[in-house]
Protein backbone atom coordinates (compact mmCIF):
# COMPACT_ATOMS: atom_id res chain seq x y z
CA UNK A 1 0.00 0.00 0.00
CA UNK A 2 1.60 3.26 -1.13
CA UNK A 3 2.07 5.70 1.41
CA UNK A 4 0.83 9.63 1.89
CA UNK A 5 3.83 10.67 0.91
CA UNK A 6 3.73 9.31 -2.59
CA UNK A 7 1.48 10.13 -5.54
CA UNK A 8 -0.03 6.74 -6.44
CA UNK A 9 -0.44 6.06 -9.62
CA UNK A 10 -3.61 3.25 -9.54
CA UNK A 11 -4.55 2.23 -12.96
CA UNK A 12 -8.57 3.10 -12.85
CA UNK A 13 -11.84 0.26 -12.87
CA UNK A 14 -12.19 0.32 -16.01
CA UNK A 15 -10.92 2.67 -19.68
CA UNK A 16 -13.54 4.44 -22.29
CA UNK A 17 -14.15 1.91 -24.86
CA UNK A 18 -13.02 5.03 -27.33
CA UNK A 19 -9.72 6.40 -26.55
CA UNK A 20 -10.03 9.49 -28.62
CA UNK A 21 -13.43 10.66 -26.66
CA UNK A 22 -13.91 13.44 -24.27
CA UNK A 23 -10.41 14.77 -25.70
CA UNK A 24 -11.91 17.89 -26.61
CA UNK A 25 -10.39 21.03 -25.31
CA UNK A 26 -13.92 21.68 -24.03
CA UNK A 27 -13.65 18.50 -21.68
CA UNK A 28 -11.90 19.99 -18.51
CA UNK A 29 -14.00 23.54 -18.58
CA UNK A 30 -16.87 22.12 -19.55
CA UNK A 31 -17.24 19.91 -16.00
CA UNK A 32 -15.79 22.57 -14.19
CA UNK A 33 -18.64 24.88 -15.62
CA UNK A 34 -21.04 21.98 -14.81
CA UNK A 35 -19.80 21.40 -11.36
CA UNK A 36 -20.64 25.13 -10.40
CA UNK A 37 -24.08 25.56 -11.54
CA UNK A 38 -25.22 21.85 -9.72
CA UNK A 39 -23.47 22.68 -6.56
CA UNK A 40 -24.65 26.34 -6.42
CA UNK A 41 -28.40 24.29 -6.63
CA UNK A 42 -27.65 23.03 -2.95
CA UNK A 43 -26.95 26.39 -1.56
CA UNK A 44 -29.56 28.06 -3.61
CA UNK A 45 -32.59 28.44 -0.68
CA UNK A 46 -29.94 29.62 1.95
CA UNK A 47 -29.57 33.79 0.76
CA UNK A 48 -33.28 33.66 -0.74
CA UNK A 49 -35.07 32.56 2.88
CA UNK A 50 -36.26 36.38 3.10
CA UNK A 51 -38.15 36.49 -0.20
CA UNK A 52 -40.03 33.15 0.49
CA UNK A 53 -41.07 33.55 3.69
CA UNK A 54 -42.64 37.32 2.87
CA UNK A 55 -44.38 35.20 -0.03
CA UNK A 56 -45.72 32.75 2.62
CA UNK A 57 -46.48 34.71 4.74
CA UNK A 58 -44.01 34.05 7.52
CA UNK A 59 -41.38 34.64 9.56
CA UNK A 60 -37.55 33.90 8.24
CA UNK A 61 -37.45 31.59 10.61
CA UNK A 62 -40.28 29.52 10.44
CA UNK A 63 -38.56 28.13 6.69
CA UNK A 64 -34.70 28.10 8.12
CA UNK A 65 -34.95 24.32 8.20
CA UNK A 66 -35.37 24.19 3.87
CA UNK A 67 -31.80 24.90 4.04
CA UNK A 68 -30.76 22.46 6.33
CA UNK A 69 -33.12 19.77 3.86
CA UNK A 70 -30.52 20.63 1.38
CA UNK A 71 -27.76 19.32 3.39
CA UNK A 72 -29.60 16.42 4.19
CA UNK A 73 -30.58 15.60 0.38
CA UNK A 74 -26.80 16.10 -0.81
CA UNK A 75 -25.77 13.59 1.80
CA UNK A 76 -28.49 11.18 0.47
CA UNK A 77 -27.50 11.68 -3.08
CA UNK A 78 -23.93 11.27 -1.99
CA UNK A 79 -24.36 7.60 -0.21
CA UNK A 80 -26.80 6.59 -3.24
CA UNK A 81 -25.81 8.23 -6.26
CA UNK A 82 -22.15 8.97 -6.23
CA UNK A 83 -20.68 5.45 -5.99
CA UNK A 84 -22.75 4.24 -8.99
CA UNK A 85 -20.01 5.79 -10.97
CA UNK A 86 -18.04 2.54 -10.28
CA UNK A 87 -20.74 0.68 -10.96
CA UNK A 88 -22.86 2.12 -14.67
CA UNK A 89 -21.70 4.30 -17.31
CA UNK A 90 -21.44 8.04 -16.30
CA UNK A 91 -22.88 9.46 -19.68
CA UNK A 92 -26.40 8.08 -19.02
CA UNK A 93 -26.36 8.77 -15.40
CA UNK A 94 -25.29 12.50 -15.38
CA UNK A 95 -28.09 13.37 -18.03
CA UNK A 96 -30.55 11.63 -15.87
CA UNK A 97 -29.57 13.13 -12.61
CA UNK A 98 -29.23 16.48 -14.41
CA UNK A 99 -33.30 16.36 -15.49
CA UNK A 100 -34.41 14.88 -11.85
CA UNK A 101 -32.48 18.25 -10.58
CA UNK A 102 -34.40 19.72 -13.35
CA UNK A 103 -37.72 18.87 -12.77
CA UNK A 104 -37.41 19.17 -8.97
CA UNK A 105 -36.12 22.91 -9.38
CA UNK A 106 -39.13 23.59 -11.51
CA UNK A 107 -41.33 22.27 -9.02
CA UNK A 108 -39.82 24.43 -6.03
CA UNK A 109 -40.12 27.52 -8.72
CA UNK A 110 -43.93 26.46 -9.00
CA UNK A 111 -44.35 25.52 -5.05
CA UNK A 112 -47.39 26.58 -2.95
CA UNK A 113 -46.39 26.15 0.42
CA UNK A 114 -43.31 25.51 2.53
CA UNK A 115 -43.78 21.22 2.66
CA UNK A 116 -43.97 21.34 -1.08
CA UNK A 117 -40.71 23.74 -1.15
CA UNK A 118 -38.86 21.54 0.79
CA UNK A 119 -39.80 18.53 -0.70
CA UNK A 120 -38.52 19.52 -4.02
CA UNK A 121 -35.41 20.87 -2.49
CA UNK A 122 -34.48 17.35 -1.27
CA UNK A 123 -35.46 16.09 -4.33
CA UNK A 124 -32.72 18.44 -6.26
CA UNK A 125 -30.23 18.50 -3.63
CA UNK A 126 -29.55 14.37 -3.41
CA UNK A 127 -29.75 14.60 -7.82
CA UNK A 128 -27.23 16.92 -7.98
CA UNK A 129 -24.37 15.11 -7.06
CA UNK A 130 -23.40 15.42 -10.68
CA UNK A 131 -19.41 16.60 -9.48
CA UNK A 132 -18.61 14.08 -7.25
CA UNK A 133 -19.39 11.85 -10.48
CA UNK A 134 -17.15 13.48 -12.54
CA UNK A 135 -14.51 14.11 -10.35
CA UNK A 136 -13.21 10.90 -10.54
CA UNK A 137 -13.28 9.98 -14.13
CA UNK A 138 -11.48 13.91 -14.45
CA UNK A 139 -8.65 12.22 -12.16
CA UNK A 140 -9.02 8.71 -14.09
CA UNK A 141 -8.33 10.57 -17.81
CA UNK A 142 -5.75 13.37 -16.56
CA UNK A 143 -2.04 12.63 -17.27
CA UNK A 144 -0.26 11.42 -13.86
CA UNK A 145 1.86 14.59 -14.30
CA UNK A 146 -0.88 16.91 -14.21
CA UNK A 147 -3.68 14.94 -12.37
CA UNK A 148 -3.86 17.01 -9.04
CA UNK A 149 -4.45 19.91 -11.77
CA UNK A 150 -7.21 18.92 -13.08
CA UNK A 151 -9.08 17.94 -9.84
CA UNK A 152 -8.05 21.58 -8.70
CA UNK A 153 -9.95 23.01 -12.29
CA UNK A 154 -13.10 20.81 -11.29
CA UNK A 155 -12.73 22.08 -7.19
CA UNK A 156 -12.45 25.63 -8.11
CA UNK A 157 -15.32 25.17 -10.47
CA UNK A 158 -17.46 23.50 -7.33
CA UNK A 159 -16.73 26.58 -4.92
CA UNK A 160 -17.59 29.41 -7.09
CA UNK A 161 -20.52 27.69 -7.72
CA UNK A 162 -20.88 27.34 -3.63
CA UNK A 163 -19.93 31.51 -3.83
CA UNK A 164 -22.15 32.71 -6.83
CA UNK A 165 -25.50 31.11 -4.63
CA UNK A 166 -24.86 32.64 -2.21
CA UNK A 167 -23.89 36.30 -2.85
CA UNK A 168 -25.77 36.25 -6.81
CA UNK A 169 -28.64 34.12 -5.55
CA UNK A 170 -29.64 36.90 -3.22
CA UNK A 171 -29.34 39.42 -5.37
CA UNK A 172 -31.26 38.02 -8.27
CA UNK A 173 -33.92 37.18 -5.69
CA UNK A 174 -34.07 40.93 -4.80
CA UNK A 175 -34.30 41.68 -8.08
CA UNK A 176 -36.53 39.07 -9.60
CA UNK A 177 -38.24 37.03 -6.65
CA UNK A 178 -37.25 33.93 -5.74
CA UNK A 179 -39.22 31.44 -7.73
CA UNK A 180 -37.01 33.00 -10.58
CA UNK A 181 -34.16 31.77 -9.03
CA UNK A 182 -35.12 28.43 -8.92
CA UNK A 183 -36.72 28.30 -12.70
CA UNK A 184 -32.90 30.29 -13.81
CA UNK A 185 -31.32 27.51 -12.36
CA UNK A 186 -33.27 24.59 -13.61
CA UNK A 187 -32.62 25.73 -16.77
CA UNK A 188 -28.83 26.01 -16.60
CA UNK A 189 -28.70 22.91 -14.96
CA UNK A 190 -30.73 20.84 -18.07
CA UNK A 191 -28.61 23.35 -20.20
CA UNK A 192 -25.10 22.02 -19.00
CA UNK A 193 -25.46 18.83 -17.35
CA UNK A 194 -27.29 17.56 -20.60
CA UNK A 195 -24.24 19.33 -22.49
CA UNK A 196 -22.19 17.68 -20.44
CA UNK A 197 -23.08 14.52 -20.79
CA UNK A 198 -22.87 14.42 -24.62
CA UNK A 199 -19.23 15.20 -23.65
CA UNK A 200 -18.49 12.37 -21.58
CA UNK A 201 -16.63 9.15 -23.12
CA UNK A 202 -18.40 5.75 -23.93
CA UNK A 203 -17.57 3.33 -20.93
CA UNK A 204 -18.03 0.36 -20.16
CA UNK A 205 -18.82 -0.18 -16.37
CA UNK A 206 -17.29 -2.68 -14.11
CA UNK A 207 -20.38 -5.22 -13.34
CA UNK A 208 -19.88 -6.59 -9.64
CA UNK A 209 -21.98 -7.01 -7.18
CA UNK A 210 -25.63 -4.58 -6.49
CA UNK A 211 -25.98 -1.60 -7.94
CA UNK A 212 -25.85 0.29 -4.71
CA UNK A 213 -23.11 -2.95 -3.41
CA UNK A 214 -20.96 0.40 -3.16
CA UNK A 215 -22.45 1.80 -0.46
CA UNK A 216 -22.37 -1.07 1.90
CA UNK A 217 -18.28 -1.63 0.88
CA UNK A 218 -17.62 1.81 1.72
CA UNK A 219 -16.72 0.93 5.54
CA UNK A 220 -14.02 -2.30 4.35
CA UNK A 221 -12.55 0.26 1.20
CA UNK A 222 -11.73 2.92 3.94
CA UNK A 223 -10.56 0.00 6.50
CA UNK A 224 -8.60 -1.70 4.17
CA UNK A 225 -7.17 1.40 2.76
CA UNK A 226 -4.43 3.66 5.22
CA UNK A 227 -4.25 6.38 2.78
CA UNK A 228 -7.95 7.07 1.91
CA UNK A 229 -8.32 6.78 6.13
CA UNK A 230 -5.93 9.39 6.58
CA UNK A 231 -7.46 11.45 3.94
CA UNK A 232 -10.86 11.34 5.48
CA UNK A 233 -9.81 11.97 8.62
CA UNK A 234 -8.22 14.78 8.05
CA UNK A 235 -10.23 16.39 5.82
CA UNK A 236 -13.18 15.83 8.60
CA UNK A 237 -11.15 17.78 10.43
CA UNK A 238 -10.09 20.76 8.10
CA UNK A 239 -13.76 20.57 7.11
CA UNK A 240 -15.01 21.01 10.25
CA UNK A 241 -12.59 23.66 11.79
CA UNK A 242 -13.88 25.86 8.71
CA UNK A 243 -17.79 24.91 9.16
CA UNK A 244 -17.52 25.45 12.94
CA UNK A 245 -16.04 29.05 12.22
CA UNK A 246 -17.70 30.01 9.36
CA UNK A 247 -21.13 28.90 10.04
CA UNK A 248 -20.97 31.09 13.14
CA UNK A 249 -19.45 34.21 11.60
CA UNK A 250 -22.74 35.87 10.73
CA UNK A 251 -23.68 35.52 14.39
CA UNK A 252 -20.58 37.51 15.11
CA UNK A 253 -20.92 40.08 12.49
CA UNK A 254 -24.65 41.10 13.02
CA UNK A 255 -24.46 41.12 17.25
CA UNK A 256 -21.93 43.21 19.41
CA UNK A 257 -19.50 44.91 18.69
CA UNK A 258 -20.01 44.94 15.13
CA UNK A 259 -24.17 45.39 14.58
CA UNK A 260 -23.68 44.14 10.67
CA UNK A 261 -27.27 44.05 9.24
CA UNK A 262 -27.66 40.91 7.41
CA UNK A 263 -27.10 41.79 4.12
CA UNK A 264 -23.78 43.36 4.74
CA UNK A 265 -22.47 40.27 6.63
CA UNK A 266 -23.62 37.80 3.65
CA UNK A 267 -20.88 40.07 1.27
CA UNK A 268 -18.46 37.87 3.56
CA UNK A 269 -19.32 35.07 1.36
CA UNK A 270 -17.01 37.16 -1.17
CA UNK A 271 -13.75 35.72 0.76
CA UNK A 272 -14.78 32.15 -0.67
CA UNK A 273 -13.62 32.89 -3.98
CA UNK A 274 -10.08 33.08 -2.13
CA UNK A 275 -10.35 29.11 -2.58
CA UNK A 276 -11.17 29.36 -6.52
CA UNK A 277 -8.58 30.91 -6.91
CA UNK A 278 -5.92 28.82 -4.66
CA UNK A 279 -6.88 25.74 -6.34
CA UNK A 280 -5.35 25.72 -9.38
CA UNK A 281 -2.12 26.78 -7.51
CA UNK A 282 -2.52 24.06 -4.91
CA UNK A 283 -3.28 21.14 -7.73
CA UNK A 284 0.06 22.32 -9.15
CA UNK A 285 1.73 21.93 -5.68
CA UNK A 286 0.33 18.44 -5.21
CA UNK A 287 1.80 17.39 -8.24
CA UNK A 288 4.94 18.67 -7.83
CA UNK A 289 5.20 18.45 -3.98
CA UNK A 290 3.40 15.71 -2.87
CA UNK A 291 -0.08 15.59 -1.43
CA UNK A 292 1.36 15.07 2.26
CA UNK A 293 3.55 18.18 2.12
CA UNK A 294 0.18 20.47 0.68
CA UNK A 295 -2.32 18.96 3.54
CA UNK A 296 0.54 19.80 6.51
CA UNK A 297 1.03 23.44 5.02
CA UNK A 298 -2.43 23.89 5.00
CA UNK A 299 -3.26 22.76 8.51
CA UNK A 300 -0.34 25.06 9.46
CA UNK A 301 -2.36 27.72 7.73
CA UNK A 302 -5.57 26.85 9.51
CA UNK A 303 -3.81 26.98 12.84
CA UNK A 304 -3.09 29.97 11.96
CA UNK A 305 -6.19 31.79 10.76
CA UNK A 306 -7.56 30.34 14.24
CA UNK A 307 -6.33 32.94 16.60
CA UNK A 308 -6.49 35.13 13.90
CA UNK A 309 -10.36 34.46 13.93
CA UNK A 310 -10.57 35.30 17.50
CA UNK A 311 -8.75 38.39 17.62
CA UNK A 312 -11.77 39.61 14.90
CA UNK A 313 -13.90 39.09 17.71
CA UNK A 314 -12.81 42.54 18.34
CA UNK A 315 -10.86 43.37 15.30
CA UNK A 316 -12.47 43.75 11.87
CA UNK A 317 -9.05 43.89 9.67
CA UNK A 318 -8.04 40.55 11.79
CA UNK A 319 -11.63 38.85 10.35
CA UNK A 320 -10.52 39.91 6.69
CA UNK A 321 -7.03 38.08 7.21
CA UNK A 322 -8.66 34.97 8.86
CA UNK A 323 -11.08 34.22 6.06
CA UNK A 324 -8.84 34.42 3.34
CA UNK A 325 -6.23 31.91 5.03
CA UNK A 326 -8.58 29.75 6.35
CA UNK A 327 -10.42 29.41 2.44
CA UNK A 328 -6.82 29.05 0.85
CA UNK A 329 -6.38 25.96 3.75
CA UNK A 330 -9.18 24.26 3.09
CA UNK A 331 -9.37 24.47 -0.69
CA UNK A 332 -5.82 22.98 -0.97
CA UNK A 333 -6.19 20.64 1.80
CA UNK A 334 -9.13 19.24 -0.26
CA UNK A 335 -7.32 19.23 -3.62
CA UNK A 336 -4.45 16.89 -2.23
CA UNK A 337 -6.81 14.63 0.00
CA UNK A 338 -9.32 13.97 -2.58
CA UNK A 339 -6.39 13.80 -5.06
CA UNK A 340 -5.26 10.90 -2.73
CA UNK A 341 -8.79 9.56 -2.18
CA UNK A 342 -9.05 8.76 -5.84
CA UNK A 343 -5.49 7.37 -6.80
CA UNK A 344 -5.09 4.98 -4.10
CA UNK A 345 -7.79 2.50 -4.78
CA UNK A 346 -9.25 0.73 -7.77
CA UNK A 347 -12.83 2.15 -6.86
CA UNK A 348 -12.56 5.68 -7.26
CA UNK A 349 -15.84 6.60 -6.99
CA UNK A 350 -16.69 4.44 -4.10
CA UNK A 351 -13.51 5.97 -2.27
CA UNK A 352 -14.89 9.49 -3.01
CA UNK A 353 -18.24 9.13 -1.64
CA UNK A 354 -16.55 7.93 1.17
CA UNK A 355 -13.97 10.90 1.50
CA UNK A 356 -16.72 12.96 0.90
CA UNK A 357 -18.82 12.38 3.34
CA UNK A 358 -16.65 11.81 6.19
CA UNK A 359 -15.69 15.83 5.65
CA UNK A 360 -19.82 16.41 5.19
CA UNK A 361 -20.28 14.60 8.45
CA UNK A 362 -16.88 16.29 10.56
CA UNK A 363 -18.24 19.77 9.21
CA UNK A 364 -21.86 19.19 10.22
CA UNK A 365 -20.89 18.21 13.64
CA UNK A 366 -18.50 20.89 14.14
CA UNK A 367 -21.03 23.43 13.23
CA UNK A 368 -23.32 22.07 15.44
CA UNK A 369 -20.94 22.12 18.47
CA UNK A 370 -19.97 25.37 17.43
CA UNK A 371 -23.65 26.46 17.58
CA UNK A 372 -24.04 25.59 21.21
CA UNK A 373 -20.43 27.30 21.81
CA UNK A 374 -21.49 30.48 20.51
CA UNK A 375 -24.58 30.46 23.15
CA UNK A 376 -22.74 29.46 25.95
CA UNK A 377 -18.85 31.01 25.91
CA UNK A 378 -19.50 33.52 22.57
CA UNK A 379 -16.71 33.98 19.75
CA UNK A 380 -14.04 32.74 21.63
CA UNK A 381 -15.99 29.24 22.00
CA UNK A 382 -16.36 28.84 18.36
CA UNK A 383 -12.63 29.54 18.29
CA UNK A 384 -11.91 26.94 20.37
CA UNK A 385 -14.11 24.16 18.70
CA UNK A 386 -12.32 25.22 15.36
CA UNK A 387 -8.84 24.25 17.14
CA UNK A 388 -9.77 21.03 18.38
CA UNK A 389 -10.88 19.93 15.31
CA UNK A 390 -7.85 20.76 13.73
CA UNK A 391 -5.82 19.02 16.54
CA UNK A 392 -8.31 15.84 16.00
CA UNK A 393 -7.98 15.66 12.32
CA UNK A 394 -4.11 15.63 12.32
CA UNK A 395 -3.46 13.84 15.72
CA UNK A 396 -5.71 10.95 14.80
CA UNK A 397 -4.01 10.40 11.27
CA UNK A 398 -0.31 11.29 12.49
CA UNK A 399 -0.73 8.19 15.53
CA UNK A 400 -2.15 5.45 13.05
CA UNK A 401 0.41 4.00 10.80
Amino acid sequence: MPSAHTNPQVGPARRPTDPSAGVSRLFLPLIALCSAVTAANIYLAAPLLADIAADFGTEPSAVAWIASVAQFGYAAGLLFFAPLGDRVSRRPLVAGLSLATTAALAVAAAASGTTALAAAVLVASAATVVPQLLVPLVAERAPADRRARHVAAVIAGLFTGIVAARVLGGLAGQAFGWRWVFAGAAALTAVLGLLTATVLPAERPRRTGGLFSGLTSMPGLVRRSPDLWRACVRQAGMYGAWSALWTTLTLLLTGEPYGLSTATAGLFGLFGLAASVVAPLAGGLVDRFGAARVVRSAYLLAAVSVPLFWLGGQVMGALFVAAVAVHAALVASHVANQTLALTTTTSPATANSAYVVAGFAGGATASALAGVAFSHWAWGGVCAVAGVWLVLGWVTTAVRR
